[in-house]
């Protein structure tokens, strides 16, 4: 897995998660665009007593189960696919590539889940924007 967006791939995933007050109320958001030029995006809650970095993973999760979904109802074999992945969250794209250790014990669970998703697809970019960008795409 590299950390910069410089190939053009199958499957695009905009995400981003946040809570209000941290830990407070979850969120997230994500935006799924194929190469056939099919977009989705989908919101999401988490409830309370979720910190920003859960509700991120979260966002991810659920994008990367999307994503596998979308590509069996295409019936495109996820492991032959290629997956961009824009994210915010510095956090999230330095622990998945493997350069920060995952610290806090309640993010382990979603790293792990995450690291196993991302192993079904055959290529993986996951690189960081600027908040401000991914939310005026995504409204939040």
């Amino acid at each position: 897995m590299t950390d910069t967006a410089s190939f053009p791939a199958d499957v695009h995933l905009l995400v981003d998660g946040g809570s209000l007050g941290n830990p407070g109320r979850g969120y997230g958001s994500f935006r799924l665009t194929d190469r056939e030029g099919h977009e989705q995006t989908v919101r999401l809650k988490f409830g309370d007593l979720v910190t920003n970095n859960q509700a991120e993973y979260r966002t991810l999760i659920a994008a990367l189960e999307a994503a596998l979904a979308h590509a069996l109802e295409h019936g495109w074999a996820p492991e032959r696919l290629s997956l961009s992945i824009v994210t915010d969250s510095q956090l999230m794209v330095k622990q998945l590539a493997g350069h920060w250790k995952v610290r806090q014990p309640h993010l382990k669970p979603l790293h792990e889940r995450a690291r196993a998703l991302l192993q079904r697809f055959g290529r993986v970019e996951i690189s960081r924007r600027p908040r401000e960008e991914i939310a005026a795409v995504l409204g939040h």
